[in-house]
């Protein structure tokens, strides 16, 4: 279990000092769900002309700075401040739009390490990075199939295999465009990142981020929770929907200021209007506007312009002194009074309510691919330690 995070600013000026101060405070808000390292990324200063990296590639914007350490948040950041001084980083600069990723991590491939941590790369000058949470069970193949293709590996993580697969199809699908003849095309962020997901499987949750694509973000999941808070100044309206509102051209100039977090407790002191994001759904947040995909596991077809889905931001029901103590004592036993409430957060996002026409159903994204075998099998084993224990025991009178 990790935590993930990501900040984006449009035409809300910012400085990176605040940005950076606001990814340490979304990772604080998540250390119940990763403390044995850390890590971030954020713009280099911005360059008016393209930058080629030491790879050969060129990009459009300068290499994203990568942070990483060993140990609990503070030593991240007690180390970001001591580099930022070192190489005269300056963080008093000011971006209009920008886009930062974040992350705190329970080792479970590979030990606690700085090389281990996330954001995960694709390797020299950063062009693909990558925060996530969740398992990927298919990445030794992937690695395996990468290091034949050149690409060299230095964590030892299932997730730096996703960087390096974004890379790998963003130049395939470069090149086959480039054969094309004709005006210079861009592949959008969200085939890549699709192109990807085709790849994988396991169940998890990832933000990614390229310097091909400034100040856009896509992320995407599959089982495990993801949220995206949405903060807009001037006039907030409760009653949008993200296609419609969000997307809309006459909405773009406005500052507005998105957030996405692995758990409601790194979203509720910024915004409470939140949109609970489906499995196999992908967003994309790009030049002030939020746009909703829906996600073909068919790896035959290759969409250019994916399915889009119509989606309402709800309001979220709690309060910011839920992520402190408040009146108890510890946090674990403040986790054991909150399990009703909590049994409902998780829920949240795979009940299926159903209309007059539907039947009601539950949605566990991280299952719905293997049912056709689960319903085959005939036994089902349950594995588990700790509270996963006590839960495996709960389910064996209805396996």
């Amino acid at each position: 279990m990790c935590g993930i995070f990501a900040y984006l600013n449009y035409n809300a000026t910012r400085e990176r000092r605040h940005m950076v101060e606001l990814l340490f405070n979304g990772l604080r808000r998540l250390e119940h769900r990763g403390y044995d390292s850390a890590g971030i990324s954020t713009d280099a200063d911005p360059c008016r002309a393209p930058v080629t990296v030491s790879s050969g590639a060129v990009l459009p914007s300068p290499p994203p700075l990568v942070f990483r350490q060993k140990g609990k948040i503070e030593k991240l950041v007690s180390s970001f401040y001591h580099e930022a001084v070192v190489v005269e980083l300056d963080l008093e600069l000011s971006f209009t739009s920008h886009a930062g990723i974040a992350h705190t991590r329970w080792a479970t491939h590979g030990e606690p390490s700085p090389i281990n941590s996330h954001p995960q790369t694709s390797g020299e000058g950063n062009e693909f990075l990558v925060v996530q949470n969740g398992i990927i069970t298919t990445y030794m193949d992937l690695k395996e199939t990468l290091l034949k293709y050149g690409f060299h590996f230095e964590s030892d993580t299932d997730t730096e295999v996703i960087p390096k697969l974004a890379k790998f199809v963003h130049d395939i699908l470069n090149e086959d465009l480039g054969s094309d003849g004709g005006d210079k095309q861009v592949v959008p962020f969200t085939q890549i990142v699709m192109d990807v997901m085709r790849q994988l499987e396991g169940a998890y949750a990832l933000i990614c981020k390229s310097p091909y694509y400034p100040n856009e973000i896509v992320a995407c999941k599959r089982g495990n929770p993801l949220l995206l808070g949405v903060k807009e100044t001037g006039d907030m309206r409760t009653d949008i929907n993200v296609e419609s509102d969000l997307s809309a051209e006459g909405h773009h100039g406005k500052p507005k200021e998105y957030y996405l977090a692995s758990d409601a407790n790194a979203i509720v002191e910024h915004t409470r209007r939140v949109l609970v994001t489906q499995d196999n759904e992908v967003v994309h947040m790009n030049d002030g506007a939020v746009h909703i995909f829906k996600f073909d596991s068919d790896k035959s077809r290759r969409l250019l312009r994916p399915a889009s889905a119509q989606r309402g931001l709800s309001t979220l029901e709690m309060e910011v002194e839920q992520i402190r103590k408040g009146k108890f004592e510890h946090f674990m036993q403040k986790e054991i009074h909150e399990q009703p409430d909590s049994l409902t957060m998780t829920m949240r996002g795979r009940l299926i309510r159903g209309g007059e026409q539907k039947a009601k159903g539950i949605l566990l994204g991280g299952l719905k691919d293997h049912l056709k075998t689960i319903r085959r099998s005939r036994r089902i084993l349950f594995i588990g330690c700790g509270t996963s224990y006590n839960a495996a025991l709960a389910a064996i009178p209805v396996a």
